[in-house]
């Protein structure tokens, strides 16, 4: 199973492109703490991460650089042949999912309704009260 799931801090604003046949994506590094034992340097990784279409949409909107966040996904690999003649390597994660994270965040997700806000009165209503 290729599953990917990525909890750290956007690396740089997300680099916002469309393909010649019209698909929207973005691409992004994402700092990833590495798991340490005490006492020892904290480190971090930086996969580079890749979203389409609404995806893509919603990082460029929400998810600016320093922005905590959490993303499924998978692992895809290509290769290409550089300028030089040499075949180089590629690895990213392609994104299919982001959630807030943090502070400031809440549930809000690309797959998942947002709850609506509370009323500008600050009233809520008790769940006892709704009648389904």
């Amino acid at each position: 199973m290729n599953l990917v799931i990525l909890h750290g801090r956007i690396a740089r604003d997300p680099d916002v492109r469309t393909t010649p046949g019209g698909k929207k994506y973005c691409r992004f590094p994402v700092a990833v703490d590495r798991y340490t034992r005490k006492g020892e340097e904290r480190k971090a990784d930086f996969p580079s991460c890749t979203a389409w279409e609404k995806t893509a949409d919603f990082i460029e909107q929400y998810f600016p650089k320093g922005k905590e966040i959490l993303l499924h996904g998978r692992i895809t690999t290509g290769s290409y042949e550089a300028q030089d003649g040499t075949k180089r390597y590629t690895t990213e994660v392609t994104v299919d999912r982001v959630e807030f994270c943090g502070s400031n965040g809440g549930n809000k997700s690309t797959t998942e309704e947002a709850a609506p806000p509370p009323p500008p009165d600050g009233n809520t209503v008790d769940d006892a009260d709704i009648p389904f």
